[in-house]
């Protein structure tokens, strides 16, 4: 009677060890599954900036900024504004330039800023232009940027020449002047000259806005 007793005892015991196992197993199964999930919806992070106040801190921060527009336009809901939002302006002028890069719907346009801006109304859903400011530090330095628009952007180069070469004929020239828009990259890109050669810093407003 004692060894059927010690018997059944025993048998409860492995029933109860294997009862524990099989539990703990199917916990590990449990939270495998769910661990991708987890990580899979942080790894889905947008490798593009937002325009709320916490994608402006970053901005700031980070020195870079990745803009969306490879659909032809860049919408608010997409940079977490709200529709009736103008946008902030991106001031960096004391911290340093900002590295500014714009998804095109054919490349990217890029740009060393210290200053962007953003159009719109409170009715659109979108923006209908982004602007940023490029800088230079001399003439020939000035050159060189308008020429490289005309490079990648397809702006118009005969315009650009030809103020290029009345700029060097009279190096104290002042001049605000917009030459003709480029749209190689599938957004139209305006160059916006405000030169004035008695100063130490030149500036291109540059324009960018989805194309006509």
């Amino acid at each position: 009677m004692t060894s059927t007793r010690r018997f059944r005892r025993q048998a409860a015991v492995v029933l109860l060890a294997l009862t524990g196992s099989l539990a703990l197993a199917g916990c590990r199964v449990s939270g495998t599954a769910t661990e991708p999930t987890s990580q899979g919806s942080t790894m889905s992070t947008s490798e593009f900036s937002t325009l709320d106040a916490a994608g402006v801190d970053q901005i700031r921060a980070t020195k870079t900024a990745r803009l969306d527009m490879s659909s032809g336009s860049l919408q608010k809901a997409a940079v977490r504004v709200t529709e009736d939002s103008y946008g902030p302006e991106i001031n960096t002028r004391d911290s340093g330039k900002v590295a500014l890069t714009i998804a095109a719907p054919n490349g990217e346009i890029t740009g060393e800023t210290d200053r962007i801006r953003f159009k719109t109304t409170d009715k659109r859903p979108d923006f209908s232009e982004v602007t940023y400011f490029l800088t230079a530090e001399s003439a020939d330095e000035y050159f060189e940027l308008i020429r490289d628009g005309v490079e990648r952007y397809g702006i118009d180069s005969d315009s650009a020449e030809r103020w290029i070469s009345s700029a060097e004929a009279d190096p104290a020239k002042k001049s605000d002047f917009s030459i003709t828009s480029g749209t190689d990259t599938g957004l139209e890109v305006n160059y916006d000259l405000r030169y004035d050669g008695g100063k130490d810093t030149q500036v291109i407003i540059v324009h960018v806005s989805p194309a006509a």
